[in-house]
């Protein structure tokens, strides 16, 4: 640790600010590998336990702030966090996950079915509006803004806790990494309440964790 002659740490030594993107529970939707989209699913039981297990060990970061899309499933995996950090939740409808319109309610095999050549163009990284519906890069102009400008108000070594979406996740992370949005795909996916952590760097934000949380486990309607 670098210490100057009058026993401060120096800037070099400091943790800085984190910021924690956490995917919420399981849902019904979820298992059924069905779109989601911007529909409101609520979490399963299964989900609700997940995100109490992740709850707990999130809290032993000893977050700062608490910031959620304000759809049911991720406000419902923020509770469970602000219930045991006594943080108040911020709600911003900036950090739903993906509008993809005539997907959402699909199965993932109805998807390839119907929209095959669309889906395999999104898989490429070309930019496709899903569904006829936000393209990844308007995502992630609306969701990016919201994380920075809650981070900027973290202490320098602070931690920010987002609650959202699979795609919604991936599209912020490309973009604070400034990544290229054909790129962005080649971020795994998240598991149901697993979570990423951006570390801020003298040169900007940083990947320091993906998908964690615990052990590998199958990832399961990523963009919902």
């Amino acid at each position: 640790m670098a210490v100057s002659a009058t026993g401060e740490v120096s800037g070099s030594a400091r943790r800085g600010r984190r910021v924690i993107l956490w995917r919420h529970g399981q849902t019904s939707w979820n298992v059924e590998r069905r779109f989601q989209g911007s529909t409101d699913v609520e979490l399963t039981e299964t989900g609700v336990a997940q995100a109490r297990r992740s709850a707990r060990l999130l809290a032993g970061l000893k977050p700062d702030a608490i910031v959620a899309s304000d759809l049911k499933r991720a406000a419902a995996t923020a509770a469970e966090l602000a219930a045991l950090t006594g943080l108040e939740v911020v709600h911003d409808e900036a950090l739903r996950e993906t509008y993809a319109g005539v997907w959402q309610g699909l199965t993932h095999d109805e998807i390839i079915a119907r929209h095959g050549e669309e889906y395999a163009a999104w898989k490429r990284g070309e930019p496709v509006r899903r569904g006829g519906g936000e393209l990844e890069t308007e995502v992630a102009d609306r969701a990016a803004p919201v994380v920075l400008r809650h981070a900027e108000k973290l202490p320098d070594d602070g931690t920010l806790v987002v609650v959202s979406h699979g795609g919604t996740i991936r599209t912020t992370i490309g973009r604070l990494l400034c990544l290229d949005p054909r790129s962005w795909e080649s971020l795994g996916g998240l598991s149901n309440c697993c979570w990423s952590v951006l570390g801020e760097g003298a040169k900007g934000w940083r990947l320091m964790e993906h998908n964690a949380g615990t052990l590998p486990e199958p990832v399961l309607g990523d963009d919902d």
